[in-house]
């Protein structure tokens, strides 16, 4: 999944195709809990590794089409951006792992918690790391998240660590893709190509060593849904990378929690997740804080 609103723009408007873009990625984002819980019975790394390689060759044909092979050449040559891609491509890993576990567990209120998160954990990044100046409403809302964070601590007796590791790997991850001089699709082949090595040879010792694979062992159902994972992963990331170059930054951060929103409606109503007053009341905070957020940033806009 994606929130990064860092995308850089071609023109600062909307365009009809850019937002119909954005809009599908989300939706995809936001139904993607739907598949995950389709192979939760598999192990999270076994579906990473295949949601790995099999949004290799996704990736590669559009590049391809796209006639922006040349820069991953140029890529490969260079120490630091590969050294920078291995570092993206670790956080998206911590990412995804997190990510399918917490669904698989039953754990996708903290997921959504989160993304829900994610936006003003990035406030926070950019003004500790990179010294931005924080508004007073900015200030309010990471206040907000913070209290949330506190009380479902305290309700739980520990940090709820799949809201923060969701969070904190979303927003390291986002705020070092900036500094990769590489496009989004560019950016997105090279992390799936340093990360397809490891991820193929532990599927082929899932398969052929321990005999605990699931490719094709297991039937049909298994097979596809395993070679689903590369649709499911690189599609709805490669529409939003073309999609928010047609989007105002502002539009981009509203548009951000369609997929969060549809994550907390499945957990509630489809899995069936105990909400509880803690995480009610953590909600409240964080969608308050959001709120906050969103308000100094359309003031932002319309003021520039």
């Amino acid at each position: 999944m994606s929130t990064d609103v860092s995308v850089p723009l071609a023109k600062n408007e909307d365009s009809p195709r850019g937002f119909a873009f954005a809009l599908t990625a989300y939706l995809l984002w936001g139904f993607l809990p739907i598949y995950m819980k389709a192979v939760a019975h598999i192990s999270p790394a076994e579906v990473i590794a295949h949601r790995i390689v099999w949004s290799l060759p996704l990736a590669g044909i559009v590049l391809i089409v796209l006639g922006r092979t040349n820069d991953i050449a140029t890529a490969l040559r260079s120490p630091r951006m590969l050294a920078m891609a291995a570092l993206t491509a670790s956080l998206i890993t911590v990412n995804w792992g997190t990510y399918v576990w917490a669904i698989g567990a039953g754990h996708s209120l903290d997921a959504a918690l989160g993304y829900f998160i994610n936006p003003l954990f990035s406030i926070f990044l950019g003004a500790v790391l990179l010294k931005e100046k924080l508004q007073p409403l900015q200030i309010a809302a990471i206040a907000l998240a913070a209290l949330a964070v506190a009380i479902l601590a305290f309700d739980s007796g520990g940090i709820p660590w799949v809201a923060l590791t969701l969070a904190i790997s979303w927003g390291f991850y986002a705020l070092l893709r900036k500094t990769l001089p590489l496009g989004p699709n560019q950016g997105f082949f090279l992390e799936v190509l340093i990360l397809s090595g490891p991820a193929l040879l532990y599927i082929l010792y899932l398969e052929f060593g321990s005999g605990q694979g699931h490719f094709y062992r297991t039937g049909l159902a298994d097979t596809s849904l395993l070679l689903g994972c590369g649709v499911i992963t690189a599609v709805p990331l490669m529409i939003y990378a073309n999609g928010a170059k047609l989007l105002k930054l502002s539009t981009i951060g509203i548009m951000q929690y369609i997929a969060p929103t549809m994550i907390f409606l499945i957990a509630v109503f489809v899995f069936q997740e105990p909400l509880g007053t803690a995480r009610m009341i953590a909600f409240a905070l964080i969608w308050a804080g959001l709120f906050l957020y969103s308000w100094s940033m359309l003031k932002g806009s319309r003021g520039r």
